[in-house]
């Protein structure tokens, strides 16, 4: 028997707005493409999207600076 894969939550953090050089928003690290399409993407799609977070929310937190 095959199941099925889980849901994948939003990293989204109701902090919604875009670093302009970086086109990234600087809550969740998503670009507004990604943020567009969430709800289509697969889980497979969602969790690759996720594992590159961390690096570009640090990247987003250096550009700050």
């Amino acid at each position: 028997m095959v199941l099925p894969e889980p849901d994948v939550e939003t990293p989204c953090i109701s902090v919604c707005q875009l670093d302009p050089a970086l086109r990234q928003c600087v809550g969740c690290g998503r670009t507004i493409d990604e943020i567009g399409r969430w709800s289509r993407m697969t889980p497979v799609e969602r969790r690759a999207v996720m594992a590159q977070l961390p690096v570009r929310l640090a990247q987003i937190k250096t550009e700050a600076k």
